[in-house]
């Protein structure tokens, strides 16, 4: 099928193909949708998809073709194009990150620049990473970065420049990441705060277990096997904001391969799974046609059966901490407090890393060598032992 995208021209959506002759020479003519941009852009993308299909190149193609739409693109312009692409190639929640991106900060300030994309400089984008470093993270200037050089490089795949600038560009340095962590003690406290409370088992399960909110939310009844005491995770539950909607996004698809992983059940977790899953029967009889069955299948769900809510989570677990009368930390702390608790008590960090599910050992070691003080106590004795000191 032959390449394309839709670009937008004085509010009216064209297709511009791409494909290269027996010659090896790039072609991107472009054809009008007569679609003007508002509220088309459905039935523009399926014009699109069916021009690709069924669009057959002339045999001989004119020298003078003229190329003035690619020479006159702008980057700004080139970078919504590029994002229409990449939709169908990215998660949902990727894309909306990246869309999010795009439009509070990278388009504005090169839409007012009017630089071609031709012509675009790694001074260029250097100066803007600069410029927002004054108003942002390094952290999120980098997420900019990659952004940009990911849209680029598919420029040059295209043809439509020669070489990208963005390699060329000094990335800020990241800054260093310092979670929040509770105790042992703190954890118990909380633990029994949320005693009885529709929370309980999505806290505990996600303090435990160290999973991400997005394994919390997703967990389903199957993912739990009572017969072998064993614990899946599997399936997400995730939210995000999308051409102006907030809208949830739910999939059998874990963050990395290693994130799918089975956990042992342990004896006081799948008595508090069995509670639940009688209560959620209870409820289900009392609330009779009331009841939501539209989420059976999951484990978190509210006294009406209805799933909960990503931000409902992470709001009522904040009403916990000031109710329990707990320093103020977020959800996803949680997870580092496992990883610290479980460092604490001796556990190998490649043993943590295969828990909670991170992708490789590095991201599991930069983010907790911090909190190895055993490894650190076990360093300073055999250097004792070695200079033949203490006794």
């Amino acid at each position: 099928m032959i390449a394309g995208h839709l670009q937008e021209k004085h509010g009216i959506y064209y297709i511009v193909l791409s494909y290269k002759d027996s010659a090896g020479k790039r072609h991107t003519p472009w054809f009008s949708t007569d679609l003007p941009v508002r509220n088309n852009k459905k039935r523009a993308e399926a014009m699109l998809l069916e021009m690709r299909k069924s669009y057959v190149p002339p045999m001989d193609e004119p020298e003078d073709e003229p190329k003035g739409e690619i020479d006159d693109l702008l980057f700004s312009d080139f970078l919504q194009q590029w994002l229409l692409v990449a939709k169908s190639t990215i998660r949902l929640t990727t894309y909306a990150s990246y869309a999010g991106l795009m439009k509070s900060s990278i388009l504005p300030y090169f839409a007012e620049k009017g630089y071609l994309l031709k012509n675009l400089t790694a001074k260029n984008l250097q100066d803007y990473y600069t410029i927002q470093l004054d108003r942002v993270s390094a952290n999120t200037v980098i997420h900019y970065h990659a952004i940009i050089h990911r849209a680029l490089k598919y420029a040059v795949k295209m043809d439509m420049i020669t070489g990208n600038p963005a390699d060329k560009v000094e990335r800020p340095k990241k800054d260093k990441f310092v979670g929040s962590f509770f105790d042992s003690k703190e954890i118990n406290k909380l633990f029994a705060q949320i005693e009885g409370d529709t929370l309980e088992v999505p806290i505990k399960i996600g303090a435990f277990y160290g999973l991400r909110r997005s394994e919390i939310l997703g967990l389903k009844w199957d993912a739990i096997d009572f017969d072998n005491n064993t614990i899946t995770i599997r399936h997400t539950v995730t939210a995000c904001n999308l051409d102006g909607k907030h809208v949830e996004v739910v999939g059998d698809t874990t963050k990395t391969k290693s994130s799918l992983r089975t956990l042992p059940l342990v004896p006081d977790f799948r008595e508090l799974l069995l509670r639940k899953k009688a209560e959620q029967q209870r409820y289900r009889k009392l609330c009779g046609r009331s009841y939501c069955t539209q989420y059976l299948d999951y484990i978190c769900v509210n006294e009406m059966g209805q799933r909960l809510k990503p931000n409902t989570l992470s709001a009522g677990f904040k009403r916990m901490l000031k109710k329990a009368g707990l320093r103020d930390i977020r959800l996803h702390d949680l997870r580092h407090s496992c990883a610290s608790l479980l460092l604490a008590n001796g556990v190998p960090m490649k043993q943590i890393q295969e828990w909670l599910g991170h992708s490789d050992f590095s991201t599991t070691a930069n983010i907790y060598a911090h909190l190895d003080y055993q490894s650190k106590v076990s360093s300073a004795e055999a250097m004792l032992a070695g200079l033949g000191m203490g006794s």
